[in-house]
């Protein structure tokens, strides 16, 4: 790791660091553009799922709608996927 330190500093980089960062970089953007849809999504359906459970309890023939409302934030997460794969290949 030192030795990599020093390299940048002394501006020696090799173009296999320069890949190898550009792959990190990539595989942190995949990750920041899943793990936050994932965040989001999440947050969406703690509302979602409760009005739900409520909906659902007072009136039985609401459960397919409800069922609907909820997938719906789930979708945000594939986008995110779907972003994350695009960076990656």
């Amino acid at each position: 790791m030192a030795d990599v330190a020093t390299a940048v500093v002394a501006g020696e980089m090799t173009v296999e660091m320069v890949q190898a960062s550009q792959i990190g970089m990539k595989a942190m953007a995949a990750a920041i553009a899943v793990g936050s849809t994932g965040i989001a999504s999440g947050i969406a359906e703690t509302a979602i799922g409760s009005a739900a459970v409520g909906a659902t309890a007072e009136n039985k023939d609401v459960f397919g709608l409800v069922l609907l409302l909820t997938v719906i934030p789930e979708t945000i997460v594939i986008f995110g996927l779907v972003v994350a794969l695009l960076l990656l290949f």
